[in-house]
């Protein structure tokens, strides 16, 4: 073979076209892979949301428990999850997202496996609530990772579209899937499902991702920042989930009261120190907070209105948990076409303030359509709202995403990830708190006759009714939002 100084200089040219067609192509297939495996691990997560929702009122029967603690099953996980995001991502930024990304995935697996064997309501939502923490570390790592492999721009709208209509498809094989586990094989089946998923994801990526060392250079941990907004966030989810009983009760009153009182010391903290856990100064830039305000709202309705929704069908329509599950389908389908594939192609064209308002409206007219429910219903009577809702979350997710990693830097990654990722967590037991109690306040009596069925549905009317106050209030937060640059053509793929 000829030296490359041998050569005349069309060959030369030639050559090294060669060799970087074969470079990219081979940082094409790695990057897809690495992709690959960041969904899986947040694929994960959205799974077993909504597979646990379509199981909880069998989990009900078995452990006799009121729809009160029932949301306990839910409520652990969050909480759990909600008070480790921000602290995950930041730590991942500088030691590394690759060994928290592992230890996650394999914590989260664990816990499900121990939730499947639980003997107990207490040994199942402690399960849960080390689940959460596993999936805080792996969800917020895995999106710090797409945000380090994606530059900004159309690329990285385009993966982000990407991402969210596999997720999507992954809520919907979780709502198809609960239903149909929960028939055949009982609830358990429903926890021992995440097993082999994690352990395949976990193996990949000890084996395939990148041995990086942290991003932020010269970067500590901020140990009483993190202890402080970590316990603050856990007191308040805790709070705000014994709130789905009573707003007055001391066990509400006093984790509020802590949590305020700790969050009050995160903020005086980061604000004298020389190297924070979340710079103050990163909450002004662009649109960082105002996408924040409207994940924290849209996470909100999608817990509220989900456990409402799966109550209805099975325990006043009297839908089986497999039925029940289909329900979802035509929601997920819609957030995995017009979410996946098209929400960011809106973004481009239309700009985020225009799109961030019209999936406030679309989600303040679905939840209007809702209130509409009653005892003597139909699946045909709700699913116009369901859809009108999907529409407008569908589009949403995806364009709040956009707008909260934008100007993201090196070294960023995990504070922009966990920041935007523990807003949409404490809307799931914000939406739960505040709309199962407006629920219960009309009707706190249990489901036992056609009267308090009646009941039942008066409240979650009201509880509804509140949903789309929450859209309207989106509206209004959507429209102050700043648009920042437009990009220009829209990229074919993730590159």
């Amino acid at each position: 073979m000829l030296a490359q100084e041998d050569l005349e200089p069309s060959q030369r040219l030639d050559q090294n076209k060669n060799t970087e067609s074969v470079r990219v192509q081979k940082h094409t297939s790695y990057n897809r892979l690495v992709f690959g495996l960041i969904i899986a691990a947040v694929f994960l997560d959205v799974v077993d949301f909504s597979i646990i929702q379509v199981a909880l009122p069998s989990i009900r029967t078995q452990f006799l428990v009121s729809l009160a603690d029932s949301q306990w099953i839910v409520g652990a996980y969050g909480i759990t999850m909600a008070g480790f995001l921000l602290l995950s991502g930041r730590a991942g930024d500088i030691y590394g997202q690759k060994k928290l990304f592992i230890s996650g995935i394999v914590l989260f697996t664990i816990a499900s496996m121990t939730g499947g064997f639980a003997t107990s309501l207490l040994f199942l939502v402690v399960s849960r609530a080390i689940q959460g923490i596993g999936a805080a570390i792996s969800t917020v790592t895995a999106f710090a990772i797409f945000i380090g492999l994606f530059p900004e721009g159309n690329v990285r709208n385009r993966a982000l579209g990407i991402f969210i209509a596999v997720l999507s498809a992954g809520f919907a094989a979780g709502s198809v899937a609960g239903g149909i586990l929960t028939v055949t094989f009982g609830w358990r089946s429903v926890m021992f499902i995440n097993v082999p998923i994690g352990i395949v994801a976990a193996v990949l990526s000890q084996k395939y991702l990148p041995n990086a060392a942290g991003r932020l250079l010269n970067g500590h941990l901020d140990l009483p920042g993190a202890l402080t907004v970590t316990g603050g966030l856990l007191l308040l989810v805790y709070g705000l989930t014994n709130a789905a009983n009573s707003f007055t009760s001391l066990e509400t009153i006093i984790p509020l009261a802590l949590s305020i009182v700790a969050l009050a010391a995160f903020v005086a903290i980061e604000s004298a120190s020389k190297a924070p856990l979340m710079p103050l100064t990163f909450l002004r830039r662009g649109t960082v907070l105002t996408a924040n305000l409207l994940s924290l709202i849209l996470g909100a309705t999608v817990a509220g209105l989900s456990f409402i929704l799966t109550i209805y069908l099975q325990q006043v329509l009297g839908y089986s948990p497999e039925l029940a599950g289909a329900g979802f389908l035509p929601g997920a389908i819609i957030f995995f076409i017009v979410g996946g594939w098209g929400a960011s192609r809106l973004v481009n064209r239309f700009g985020i303030r225009r799109v961030l308002v019209a999936s406030a409206a679309l989600i303040a007219a679905g939840s209007a359509l809702l209130v509409g429910i009653s005892p003597n219903g139909d699946y045909f009577g709700i699913l116009p709202g369901m859809i009108l809702w999907s529409l407008g979350a569908s589009i949403g997710f995806p364009a709040i995403n956009v707008a909260a990693i934008a100007g993201t830097k090196p070294g960023e990654e995990g504070l922009a990830s966990g920041l935007i990722s523990t807003s949409t967590r404490l809307g799931f037991p914000l939406g739960l708190a505040v709309l199962l109690t407006v629920a219960g306040a009309t009707d706190p009596q249990p489901v036992a006759d056609v009267v308090s069925v009646a009941g039942l549905v008066r409240g979650f009317q009201f509880a509804i009714a509140t949903a789309a106050l929450l859209g309207v209030l989106g509206v209004l937060i959507a429209l102050r939002v700043k648009e920042p640059p437009k990009w220009q053509n829209y990229a074919p793929g993730p590159q």
